[in-house]
C-alpha cells in the first residue's frame, strides 16, 4: 500500500511553513520600520510602549504570516496537484 498524498505532502507543507516565517518576518520588519520608524516592533514584556502599540504589532504579524503561510500552502499544494494529480488535502 502506497502512502496517502496527505503524508507525502507533509514535508513540503513543514518547509512551507518555516519559508512562510522567514518571509513574513522580513516583510514585518521593513513595514514596522517604515511606519513606526524603528527597527524593532515592540515585545510583550517590554515596559515603554503602550499595550494597544503592542497588541498592535502583533495582529499585524500574525495576519501577515497567515496571508503569507496560505499563499505558500496553496502553491505548494496545487504544485504537488500538478505532479502527482493528487491534491494533498483530500
Amino acid at each position: 500500500m502506497s502512502p496517502s498524498p496527505k503524508a507525502v505532502y507533509r514535508p513540503i507543507g513543514l518547509l512551507g511553513g518555516v519559508l512562510a516565517g522567514a518571509l513574513s518576518g522580513a516583510v514585518f520588519k521593513q513595514i514596522w520600520k517604515r511606519v513606526a520608524d524603528e527597527d524593532d516592533a515592540p515585545g510583550a514584556l517590554q515596559s515603554e510602549y503602550r499595550m494597544r502599540e503592542v497588541v498592535l504589532a502583533a495582529a499585524i504579524q500574525g495576519a501577515l504570516f497567515g496571508a503569507t503561510k496560505a499563499l505558500i500552502d496553496r502553491a505548494g499544494a496545487r504544485g504537488f496537484t500538478k505532479v502527482t494529480g493528487n491534491w494533498p488535502g483530500d
